[in-house]
């Protein structure tokens, strides 16, 4: 294994970063899109009782 005069080795010296990383994420940051799934339509009450029923361990 090969070392710099610095004491580092080879693999660990490299180009400083441009920043294209970071910028990349401020842009997708920046964006808006939709991560979850929201339903467009409201829900019913008869859709609501349905859930709380199965949410209580409830049958029908």
């Amino acid at each position: 294994m090969q070392r710099d005069p610095k004491g580092r080795h080879l693999a660990d010296t490299r180009a400083p970063s441009t920043g294209s990383k970071t910028a990349q994420f401020l842009r997708l940051a920046r964006s808006k899109r939709e991560v979850f799934h929201s339903s467009r339509a409201p829900a019913s009450a008869s859709r609501l009782t349905h859930f709380l029923r199965i949410a209580r361990g409830r049958t029908a």
